[in-house]
């Protein structure tokens, strides 16, 4: 695991300085590496909060949409044709152990050929001994011959000349010197492969080299996004882990690679990427279970020291992942703080929470075009709030739409069951609701004291859903 660590707190006067910062990236304009790299060798050596770090972020918020920098492309070459995801490595040569190779593998052998036609790896081998980055081409190129001629896989390396200082920087955290050069250069490393992505597919998810996937990954992180469709997001995550399974939106990927280079010094890259998306408006964690994702490595390419993390949320074959179609959810219930509907309808750890239920109370979902279903699953309450609970309620199925985006209803009903303890749950529905189903409505049907939780709602189509 190259990116985890212990954490410690981070002073509120230094975020708040990101943040007022940040907010200069959206500013674009034509701006080169050269100039970039020169501003962060002159900040290496002053605080995050004076006056001259200030000045000097402010000169680096003309920046272009994406980083000059000259790559050498080692092996392979991306197809013109825009992919749905890209999946990024960065490797560097490791005192103990190689899983480089066992990663590229994972991926490629977890993917069905359907899958394969939508993904690019790009491996971006950020070392400086050319004599390892030569061995480590040609044993890819001879064991993934047939996915570099088809495009699916490219090998880059970025010169040494293009690297800000990476040397006598700041020590924050009390780390050691070397420990601060090998997080800051792994900071460089990302923005770099980032950079070289950000025009290559619809979405970025970033891997790394140690890592084995779970069994037709995509697939579930399309249902994933599919689910939801019409809410904001910064980063999805897949993994618990480190700098593993963290999904972006592509256009997002020049403004990532630039903040990595600002901060690049300042913290480890798990760290940075928070700060990132809070920045974006993104608060909370949005992490889907089971993970897809596994750190399968002994030893960190940090000196090559023990590292046996694992992941105990993975999951070898996660075949029984809802399907979720698109769609517009809405509720008449007092909803308390941000636990908005769209957190109970996806499989990540949110929920939705609303104060005190009234008879008659409702959580609406209404597809975006009509479906077949096989099952239905909904779950209320959590582990530590168990009487959060859905007590007299109800699940009906609808059709026919009527309405506006915000209050979309159909036009008759048909009642599928009643919750029992909380929980609804039901298979077959395709078999005995002979019509195509336009929306699913939770429906309270008596005055609870207890606030409600719905922590999930799950939904398997019986067609395979357009992605």
């Amino acid at each position: 695991m190259r990116c985890f660590r212990k954490r410690s707190t981070i002073p509120v006067l230094g975020v708040l300085i990101i943040c007022l910062m940040f907010m200069n990236l959206y500013i674009e304009d034509e701006y080169v590496l050269e100039e970039e790299a020169k501003h962060l060798k002159d900040t290496s050596t002053h605080p995050l909060g004076s006056d001259r770090y200030i000045h000097t972020f402010k000169n680096l918020s003309n920046l272009s949409p994406s980083i000059n920098v000259k790559y050498r492309i080692l092996a392979g070459m991306p197809l013109s044709r825009k992919r749905y995801l890209t999946i990024g490595l960065s490797s560097v040569k490791r005192k103990k152990g190689n899983y480089l190779l066992e990663t590229i593998k994972s991926i490629f052998e977890q993917s069905n050929y359907e899958e394969l036609k939508e993904i690019m790896v790009v491996v971006h081998l950020a070392e400086f001994d050319s004599s390892w980055c030569e061995s480590i081409v040609q044993d890819i190129s001879r064991k993934f011959s047939h996915h570099i001629i088809a495009g699916k896989l490219t090998i880059i390396h970025t010169p040494m000349e293009f690297y800000p200082m990476l040397e006598g920087l700041k020590r924050n955290y009390n780390d050691p010197d070397d420990r601060v050069k090998f997080r800051s250069k792994q900071n460089v490393d990302y923005a770099f492969l980032l950079n070289f992505c950000a025009n290559l597919s619809d979405y970025y998810v970033m891997l790394e080299d140690d890592v084995r996937c779970s069994r037709n990954f995509l697939t579930t992180i399309k249902k994933v996004i599919t689910s939801r469709k019409g809410s904001s997001w910064v980063t999805l995550e897949f993994s618990k882990l480190g700098y593993i399974g963290k999904l972006y939106h592509s256009h997002d990927l020049p403004r990532l690679a630039h903040f990595l280079l600002m901060f690049y010094q300042e913290m480890p890259c798990d760290w940075l990427l928070i700060h990132f998306r809070g920045l974006l408006a993104q608060k909370d964690t949005i992490r889907f279970k089971p993970s897809l994702f596994q750190h399968m490595g002994y030893y960190s390419s940090y000196k090559g020291a023990e590292n046996k993390l694992k992941d105990d949320d993975f999951e070898d074959d996660a075949f029984d992942i809802p399907d979720n179609p698109s769609a517009s959810l809405n509720t008449n219930m007092n909803v308390f703080e941000n636990y908005e509907p769209i957190k109970a309808y996806s499989s990540t750890e949110e929920y939705f929470w609303a104060k005190s239920p009234s008879s008659g109370d409702f959580y609406h979902i209404a597809f975006e075009r009509p479906i077949k279903i096989n099952k239905i699953k909904v779950c209320t309450g959590t582990e530590d709030r168990q009487n959060d609970i859905l007590h007299h309620g109800t699940l009906e199925v609808g059709e026919r739409v009527i309405g506006n985006k915000k209050g979309k209803k159909c036009t008759t009903y048909l009642r599928l069951g009643d919750f029992k303890n909380g929980n609804f749950e039901m298979e077959n529905i395709d078999r005995k609701v002979l019509f195509n189903i336009d929306c699913i409505r939770i429906l309270v049907t008596k005055n609870q004291i207890e606030w409600l939780i719905i922590k999930s709602i799950s939904i398997w189509t019986t067609e395979p859903m357009n992605q």
